[in-house]
Order: structure tokens, then sequence, then C-alpha cells
């Protein structure tokens, strides 16, 4: 079986897309995780999946690289929207998700904007394992401590930080994920304010590892730091793809992320 694909990245967090509109797709946990494989495969931090949907413009499904089904997936859903805005002609479009239903838009600079919904502050909704305040939380690893928790559609606990250099990302990253307070383990932020309407932001990604930019993640840190006070609604996010994501959180709580979106390549998977 030949099943036609294309490599997309919003900013360096790489997505093989598949159109499965048409034809019924189903991948095993195997089949996804050795796509995934950047040695033995096509390589992404997601899969992303095109399915139909009733109720709005497609249905998007994501995998992530170890082969587990992820709620949600920011600069994921901005690649396929520009996708089905493309195809359609149209600036604006409905999205539909695991996660619940979302609108895109095709902006005036050719960026794609997500409005992500609002986010889940509740302990339960995150969900953590017991009761606290989502502000404080008390995990810790070298270097980072008191995280503050959300979910955007999938768990996230962000730490803020004096100087991102300092950190061994890749040493902490695992053990944060899986730390027992996270029952479904999470998506961790590393942000360092350099203004009220500027970060930077490094992402562990939930399944994935660590990643050039994470759009959840982006709107996690943002919600998280408005709630410390230490941001304003709108806010620049750079990650370490290069370029900036642009997160706005609106009077109603629905936080919208906005950023490039770009073909890599296309090709044809050998099934």
């Amino acid at each position: 079986m030949k099943l036609p694909f294309r490599k997309m990245h919003g900013l360096g967090n790489d997505f093989v897309v598949l159109d499965a509109r048409a034809t019924s797709l189903k991948l095993s946990d195997d089949a996804v995780r050795l796509i995934g494989d950047r040695h033995r495969g096509v390589g992404f931090d997601q899969l992303v999946t095109l399915e139909p949907a009733q109720d709005a413009d497609v249905f998007i499904r994501f995998h992530n690289s170890d082969g587990s089904e992820a709620g949600a997936c920011g600069n994921g859903t901005r690649c396929a929207a520009s996708l089905i805005l493309a195809e359609t002609g149209r600036t604006h479009i409905a999205i539909r998700t695991a996660a619940g239903q979302l609108a895109a838009d095709l902006l005036p600079d050719g960026t794609v904007r997500i409005d992500m919904g609002p986010p889940r502050l509740e302990w339960r909704e995150v969900p953590l394992a017991r009761e606290m305040d989502t502000l404080h939380v008390p995990m810790t690893a070298k270097g980072v401590a008191d995280a503050a928790c959300c979910s955007m559609g999938n768990p996230h606990a962000t730490f803020f930080v004096e100087d991102l250099e300092a950190l061994d990302i890749p040493a902490i990253g695992p053990g944060l994920e899986n730390h027992a307070l996270l029952p479904e383990r999470g998506n961790i932020g590393f942000a360092q304010i350099l203004s009220r309407t500027h970060m930077r932001l490094v992402v562990w990604e939930r399944g994935a590892g660590l990643t050039l930019a994470c759009g959840s993640g982006a709107c996690a840190a943002v919600v998280n730091a408005r709630r410390r006070g230490l941001v304003e609604a709108r806010c620049a996010v750079t990650v370490p793809g290069g370029g900036d994501l642009i997160i706005e959180q609106r009077a109603d709580g629905h936080v919208l992320m906005s950023g490039p979106v770009a073909t890599s390549f296309m090709g044809e998977l050998d099934l």
C-alpha cells in the first residue's frame, strides 16, 4: 500500500500529515513509531491525520512519536488548517479534535491563527493526582521548582526560570514528564520572561521529548505567566526553532495562537 504524506513544520515543530478523509486509515502503534523514526522512517514530533467530521470542516487526530495519541497539538493544528484553508479557498474553517472544537483563520500576512479555546485551570481538569492550587504545584528538579499547571487540551506544567541556558533540560525533562503529580504525564515548559510582552520557551513534550516549538505549550506558558502577573494578554513566544509564536488571551478567556507554517516535502509511505 502506497500512502501519500506531506512533511510540514511550524517553526521547526515537525509533522507527517496523512489524509484519511476518503479512505479510513488504521495504523498500529508500531507503525506510528516506525514512521516517526528519524533514521528508519520519515521522522516527526507528531503524526497528524485528517479525517471526516460531521460538525466541522475536518477532524484532526494526533499521535506522538512514541505511538501514543495526543489530545491537542497547536502547531500541528495550524499546519493541517493551512491545507484545508488552501483547499477550500476560505479564510475561516471549523476543526474538530479529541480535545474539542477549534476555529482557524488565515491572516492577511499568510500566517494561520487557531482559537485554542479557554484553558482548563482546575486540578481535575489538568489533571493532577490530587487537589491543589494549580498555580503553585510542588514539582521540583535540578534548577527548577514551583510549577504552574493548566490544560490546553493536554496537560502542561510551566516553570519560570531566570536563565534557560543554565538548565539541562534533556536530563530533567523525562522525570518531570512522568512526575507522580501528572497521572497522564505532562508537557513541561521552561519559560524565561524577557519583558511584559516577550518570553523565551523550551518545551519537553509528552511522548516526543525536546521539541523546537510547541504551540499548546506556548499557550500554556502565556496563560500561566498571566495568572502570575508576569505578562500582558498578548505576548510573543520565541522558540528554539527560530521565530515567534504570537499568543493572545481574549477577555472571554479564549487563547489565540498565530504563526507561520511550511511544507518541507511530500512523498509516499510504503506500508
